[in-house]
């Protein structure tokens, strides 16, 4: 391996790892800021979310409802098992597995699947796929849903 492989490795675990913290943190313009300016959210069958304006505009969504939840107070987001592939200096993809957990416990959990690219000497999320896998039964996550999800 590359030097520039080896740095590479290392900037994308700091992006994934700040995208948790941002998100648990309510730090959305920092989170929204992982990503490229044409980036893409992908959640499960939902319509993707094309560009940083609709990543912001999901992620005040989500923070409203966090707030308004009886079920959660806060979100705390753990990532493991992150496999990264670099493909050249500009272009990787990963793939992860999350687990969140709320003041009440497990919440849900699932998936993610990402393309990087660097520009301006950051890497960015040119696109994260989250596939949600479960829910906890009666979880902030499963009210989100709906009935019968």
């Amino acid at each position: 391996m590359e030097p520039w492989e080896l740095i590479a490795h290392e900037q994308i675990r700091d992006l994934v790892a700040r995208y948790a913290h941002h998100a648990d943190g309510g730090r959305f313009d920092e989170l929204v800021a992982l990503f490229a300016e044409d980036g893409t959210l992908r959640i499960d069958e939902r319509a993707p979310l094309l560009g940083r304006d609709a990543v912001r505009a999901f992620l005040d969504a989500t923070r409203d409802s966090l707030r308004s939840s009886p079920t959660a107070r806060f979100t705390r987001h753990h990532v493991s098992s992150l496999r990264i592939d670099v493909s050249s200096r500009d272009d990787a993809t990963g793939a992860a597995y999350f687990l969140v957990v709320t003041d009440r416990g497990v919440d849900h959990w699932g998936r993610y699947r990402d393309r990087y690219v660097q520009r301006d000497g950051r890497w960015l999320f040119a696109e994260r796929r989250v596939r949600v896998d479960g829910v906890a039964p009666g979880s902030w996550a499963a009210d989100r849903r709906g009935p019968g999800a």
